[in-house]
């Protein structure tokens, strides 16, 4: 009988061990199923820039926020700008590539990792994803290698250029803004001969330039002349200054330099100093990138609060041939996916996921502000920081904003914006139906890489001398002959070989 009772306490302390272990093997089960799982994640090394001494660290909340979305696990590269070249290049070499790899430019080593095939040409896939599918196709274009697309681009205004105006001197001399390009010349001719400020005095000019050649390559647009590069009627590419319509562009310039209504210094003029003429008083035009306008605006506004609303712009006026603008190449580097990491096509969806999801709103929000009740809040439909003042929460999400592509536009937590920042960036917008690509821009030129510089300072320098009266068109012809006979024209021949091979027609 005592046998009996121990048998049978020795077999309830078995099944009582059993039912625990099960319970404790559910519980586990419950536990990975309920957090998502991380271990079934694809795990991502992803290499950008950041421009903090203190990036967010894997463990950041708002990283892990960014994970929870876009269902992957991120293992954070960071190369600090200041030697992101370098980094860029150590890592290239080092064969050991992340999965997402930030590409400043398209530069020598990273097309030699291209043709050595290191990274996955990403044109038959991006149709398969919503936000990625809504790529620029000029941007698409300027940021391809001979129109094969190895990166992502991080998108930047394709029409940011445009003209900022003094609207109050318009005001003051009862004129409206200019539309036609003599519009534009008589502006400029009040504005130096008839004293817009009202003081009194002839202290004041057109238009400032400076050292930057910008401003002579937006306004050449407006007479018809292509943006680096023009095409024939028989598909053939040729430099912009053999275009037709580039003399009547530097007579006009050159006009403006001769009647006093350009600044006389702005072959030598420090670009950095080149606002200050419009803020100052003295220049009453600048044809530089939209957004500077309401730079120039704020500052002035520190100086005179009373002259509440002194700045205007407009995208562009129009020539004889219609109404054009320069682009810019419309972003800042691109994210590309390293073949070595990412090994299969199925992997590759994967990395696309993610970066399409990355484009979403609920990701750029976290990106560029962190989360909402803790870095920052929103307060009568504005964002307000609560990180301003706390390093610790601005390295929890200061510099993820790197892995974004803004696709197919940014987003903004502070919709309401100053008039001038609003029609910024409305011309902006409009700008994109009037910009004028460069058909060569994706076109990777051997000779350019080892004789650019040399052939750009040709074909500048004299553009700078005539504008100034130092050479005259005997001189012109003079500098295009020496640009064809120092490898100009096998550029030209390159180029043209490069566009009928990549079929960018």
């Amino acid at each position: 009988m005592k046998q009996t009772s121990i048998s049978r306490y020795l077999i309830l302390c078995v099944i009582a061990v059993v039912v625990i272990l099960a319970g404790c093997n559910n519980n586990e089960t419950s536990n990975n199923e309920s957090s998502g799982s991380d271990d079934d994640r694809m795990e991502l090394r992803v290499f950008v820039p950041t421009f903090s001494t203190e990036p967010p660290t894997d463990s950041s909340p708002v990283l892990q926020a960014i994970e929870d979305y876009t269902n992957k696990n991120i293992s954070m590269e960071w190369a600090p700008n200041s030697n992101l070249d370098d980094r860029f290049n150590i890592t290239l070499s080092s064969g050991d590539l992340p999965h997402v790899m930030y590409v400043p430019s398209k530069s020598p080593s990273f097309i030699s990792a291209v043709e050595d095939g290191a990274f996955w040409e990403l044109s038959p896939y991006l149709d398969d994803y919503p936000n990625l599918s809504q790529a620029n196709d000029i941007i698409l274009n300027n940021s391809s290698i001979n129109g094969e697309i190895y990166g992502i681009y991080r998108s930047r205004d394709l029409g940011r250029n445009g003209v900022i105006i003094r609207k109050d001197w318009l005001e003051n001399l009862g004129l409206e803004e200019p539309e036609t390009i003599d519009e534009f010349y008589d502006m400029l001719k009040a504005f130096t001969e008839d004293d817009p400020d009202g003081n009194g005095e002839d202290d004041t000019y057109g238009m400032v330039v400076s050292q930057f050649e910008g401003p002579w390559d937006t306004m050449q647009t407006w007479f018809g002349v292509p943006n680096k590069w023009g095409e024939d009627e028989d598909g053939n590419l040729y430099p912009f200054f053999l275009d037709d319509n580039y003399m009547e562009a530097l007579d006009f310039f050159k006009q403006l330099y001769d009647e006093g209504l350009v600044n006389d210094d702005f072959a030598v003029m420090d670009p950095a100093q080149w606002s200050d003429e419009v803020i100052a008083g003295k220049a009453g035009v600048q044809v530089n990138v939209l957004d500077e306008g309401h730079r120039i605006q704020e500052t002035m506004l520190e100086g005179d609060p009373d002259n509440d609303d002194p700045i205007t712009v407009i995208n562009a006026v129009e020539g004889p041939n219609g109404l054009f603008n320069l682009p810019t190449s419309g972003y800042s580097g691109m994210l590309a996916i390293s073949r070595t990491a990412v090994q299969t096509e199925e992997e590759l969806a994967e990395v696309l996921d993610f970066l399409d999801k990355l484009n979403d709103e609920e990701v750029q929000i976290l990106a560029e502000n962190g989360i909402e009740g803790r870095h920052y809040e929103m307060v009568d439909g504005e964002y307000q920081s609560l990180a301003d003042e706390d390093q610790n929460l601005q390295s929890e999400y200061d510099g993820l904003n790197q892995m974004l592509m803004y696709l197919p536009e940014p987003l903004s937590l502070t919709p309401e914006a100053t008039e001038l920042r609003q029609l910024e960036t409305d011309l902006m917008l409009e700008n994109e139906e009037i910009v004028v690509p460069n058909p060569a821009e994706a076109l990777i030129s051997e000779i350019y890489s080892r004789q650019g510089q040399q052939l750009d300072t040709i074909v500048l320098d004299a553009r700078i001398q005539y504008i100034a009266g130092q050479i005259d068109e005997s001189g012109l012809d003079e500098a295009v002959d020496l640009w064809l006979q120092s490898g100009g024209q096998d550029y030209i021949d390159e180029i043209n070989q490069l566009y009928q091979e990549a079929d960018l027609e």
